[in-house]
């Protein structure tokens, strides 16, 4: 089932950035997609890579070739692929990583243990992108809102 993010509504429509849910899909499967990959994607495509599911094995292998597929029809380069994380920090829910702690103080924010262990992978994983330095994350603080987090 599809989940946009409401901070990501300004461009959820159109699609013109990956949403969390197709990056959380790729981190899962382990290929890395360009954003200038992504745009060359028909609305089609970004759409099947929103809607396909990629949770079991199966389904995180068909994601993995549907994915390597497009991005070698649509750029005639091939995507490359990235390690898999066998523990992602996202799933662990007895520590939250450094990263997001240290967002959550300069925003203020009091992100309890609890909180964190009661969100779903889905939005640990976002506020762990949201939160890391090298990522634009004005995103991080309309997230915690969204997550009833501060």
């Amino acid at each position: 089932m599809s989940q946009f993010f409401a901070f990501e509504s300004d461009f959820v429509e159109s699609l013109r950035c990956i949403p969390m849910q197709v990056r959380f899909k790729l981190d899962t499967c382990g290929v890395k997609l360009k954003l200038q990959h992504w745009h060359q994607f028909e609305p089609c495509d970004r759409a099947q890579m929103v809607d396909l599911p990629c949770e079991t094995e199966a389904e995180i292998q068909q994601y993995r070739t549907v994915l390597h597929h497009l991005v070698q029809q649509r750029t005639g380069t091939i995507a490359s692929d990235l390690p898999i994380d066998l523990e992602p920090p996202w799933l662990n829910t007895t520590q939250i990583p450094v990263s997001v702690q240290e967002k959550a103080l300069e925003v203020e924010a009091d992100l309890t243990l609890t909180q964190w262990s009661a969100l779903s992978p889905l939005k640990r994983f976002t506020l762990i992108k949201l939160s890391r330095s090298m990522h634009e994350n004005r995103n991080f603080l309309p997230a915690l809102a969204e997550f009833n987090l501060n």
